[in-house]
């Protein structure tokens, strides 16, 4: 089989297909998950901590440019910028709490998932059994009997 035609086949699959629609809606989902960290948990877990910013969390290790004003000497931004070497655990912590946030909705998309699922399997009625399957069981019931 020629290389193009074993390459076509295997990308015409149908797992190749729900595989990449499915990282297509994930990149989506995980833009919406990344505003609802950002834009809607962040905040309120900044408003509990009294106003902590865990992405300004870091402890500098090489020294500040002169070019660099000094209000923004305690900005991890700006020194970022600037080059200034640097250990941001504020940036990790925040990354922690996004990733917990995902691997949440996820969880809860899959047990809905499942939940919906179950309800359909419940309601299908059981297949009637074939006549096969009928005789088979009639005998079975004439030998427990003897």
């Amino acid at each position: 089989m020629g290389f193009v035609k074993e390459f076509k086949e295997f990308a015409m699959k149908g797992n190749v297909m729900d595989m990449a629609v499915g990282v297509i809606i994930g990149g989506a989902f995980g833009k919406i998950v990344t505003s609802l960290v950002e834009d809607v948990i962040m905040p309120l877990v900044s408003l509990a901590t009294g106003g902590v910013d865990f992405s300004n969390l870091f402890v500098r290790f090489g020294q500040i440019p002169a070019d660099v004003p000094a209000h923004l000497h305690n900005n991890y931004a700006a020194l970022k910028e600037a080059g200034v070497s640097m250990f941001a655990y504020g940036a990790f912590i925040q990354n922690i709490i996004d990733f917990l946030i995902i691997a949440l909705c996820i969880f809860f998309m899959i047990k809905a998932m499942n939940k919906i699922t179950r309800k359909k399997k419940e309601e299908e009625p059981a297949p009637e059994p074939s006549a096969e399957e009928k005789l088979l069981t009639e005998i079975r019931d004439l030998l427990k009997k003897e």
